[in-house]
């Protein structure tokens, strides 16, 4: 079968149009958007301490610091993908950005524990609709061929190694600064993005009817809410009846959004998105990476900092080598991409990231970073760059224009959401595994046997979507090395 090729000329910025230069910095502006949004994923993982310290938050605020972001973002994403493409993806793009600034300089000044919340919420709307118009617009700038390669190769990067980067950066900014920072940092780049961005960025926006789909956006954003808080009351157990209502009311809420969209006129998630068997395929495996890779570090930090006893810069540079191995990785996969395909590329990424995390399940109370942990570091990254670059291109190969949005929105939304849910299924098994573990209370022996079983789940997680990829991302290589949107789908 084959995929048509978004082709609109009119979606390019300024000069794009035989001026290379042009695009390339659009993709300096997309990127440093999307290093914006990933980043702040974990950036305050490592001023949790003191920002609990200091605004006398309880354990479970301390833990909605991290999930509410998560929370908004992912519920949210879908009507952000729409409203990109029916309010046009610059203005999206920008408003998008003003908004995450305004809410990181509240959570910055916050003085207590509901105005954190309340900011980390706020960014995590904001970013629902920035980062599917950040996408949508790198989708129409770079429309095929081996530019297209490594633009994606270029935002894959950062979606596998921001994460890394926001403990570096909140590590360097808690320990010489404050945890303020960590949310003030934001504010500086949304500027210079937005400066970039207002004379560079060419507005696009689909055609026809732009109707909203009102009862699908209420559906699904509280359809994927309720899954997420659902696994997060996880960790007080499964049998708990509110645990096990708001898994079901979800459920439930889901299955009607899909009904709805099958028989609405204009979708907020059309079918025809998911119904390509290769990109539904990307979306599988976008929320396992998701579970695995967000779940996977937050415990790794907790590792360095109460096991290891690092400081909070220390812990941030000993995320440094996974960050490295995949920009190095990246690199050689955008070139390996037009060669042996992704489908190659996407079934051993996943192994060779389990195996990553299947070492470091081996971690003990002494902890020797460099025999212990840096090897697993160096498995992970590489693995994950092999699944980041094509990963992106796969998702978004021979989409409609008018659909660009709303595609975007999905792979994001398949990652927040995925990591929400690895998140969450992890601090219950890491609970469960502490509480059962060896040694007394007192000890670092039952927090290390959970940390391991974390990383234990996190690789069959990664391991699951290699069978994924070998049955259902089939995609002709030709379409990485060529400048046609013309997809031959196996």
């Amino acid at each position: 079968m084959s995929t048509p090729a978004p082709a609109p000329a009119e979606s390019l910025p300024p000069g794009t149009t035989g001026s290379t230069r042009a695009r390339w910095i659009v993709l300096a502006v997309v990127a440093l958007a999307q290093l914006m949004v990933v980043l702040d994923g974990t950036i305050v993982n490592i001023a949790l301490p003191q920002a609990q310290q200091a605004l006398g938050m309880s354990d479970s605020d301390r833990s909605w610091v991290v999930t509410l972001y998560a929370l908004a973002f992912g519920a949210l994403l879908l009507l952000g993908g729409r409203v990109a493409d029916y309010w046009g993806r610059k203005r999206s793009f920008l408003t998008g950005m003003a908004g995450f600034a305004l809410a990181s300089a509240l959570g910055g000044v916050a003085t207590t524990p509901e105005m954190l919340l309340a900011a980390r919420g706020l960014q995590g709307a904001f970013a629902a609709l920035l980062a599917p118009a950040a996408l949508a617009i790198l989708s129409v700038t770079f429309p095929g061929g081996r530019d297209r390669v490594k633009a994606f190769a270029v935002y894959g990067t950062i979606a596998g190694g921001g994460a890394a980067i926001g403990l570096l950066l909140g590590g360097v900014l808690t320990e010489y600064f404050s945890w303020h920072w960590c949310l003030l940092v934001n504010v500086p780049i949304a500027a210079v993005a937005i400066a970039a961005g207002i004379p560079l960025l060419k507005e696009s926006r689909a055609e026809g009817d732009t109707r909203y789909d009102l009862p699908g956006a209420v559906l699904v954003t509280a359809g994927l809410a309720s899954v997420v808080y659902g696994f997060s009351r996880a960790e007080y157990g499964w049998a708990r009846p509110d645990t096990i209502a708001f898994l079901a009311a979800g459920a439930v809420l889901l299955a009607v959004f899909l009904r709805v969209e099958a028989v609405s006129n204009h979708p907020l998630l059309p079918l025809r998105v998911l119904a390509d068997r290769v990109r539904g395929g990307a979306y599988l495996v976008s929320i396992l990476v998701g579970a695995a890779l967000l779940g996977g570090l937050l415990y790794l930090t907790l590792y360095f900092q109460i096991v290891l006893g690092l400081s909070p810069l220390a812990s941030g540079l000993a995320s440094l080598p996974m960050t490295a191995a995949i920009i190095v990785s990246a690199a050689l996969v955008s070139k390996a991409l037009p060669v042996v395909g992704p489908r190659i590329l996407m079934t051993a990424g996943p192994l060779t990231a389990a195996a990553g995390l299947l070492y470091l399940s081996r971690i003990s109370v002494e902890g020797n970073y460099v025999l212990e942990v840096l090897p697993g570091q160096l498995l992970l990254g590489i693995g994950l760059a092999l699944v980041f670059v094509p990963l992106q291109n796969v998702a978004l190969a021979g989409i409609e224009s008018r659909d660009a949005g709303v595609a975007s929105a999905a792979v994001t939304a398949t990652q927040q959401i995925g990591g929400s849910i690895g998140t969450a299924v992890f601090t219950a098994l890491y609970a469960a595994a502490a509480a059962t573990g060896s040694g007394e209370p007192a000890t670092l022996a039952p927090l290390v046997e959970g940390y391991s079983s974390v990383f234990l789940a996190a690789a069959v997680a990664l391991a699951a979507a290699a069978p994924i990829s070998w049955f259902m991302v089939r995609v002709d290589r030709r379409m990485f090395s060529t400048s046609s949107e013309a997809v031959h789908l196996g």
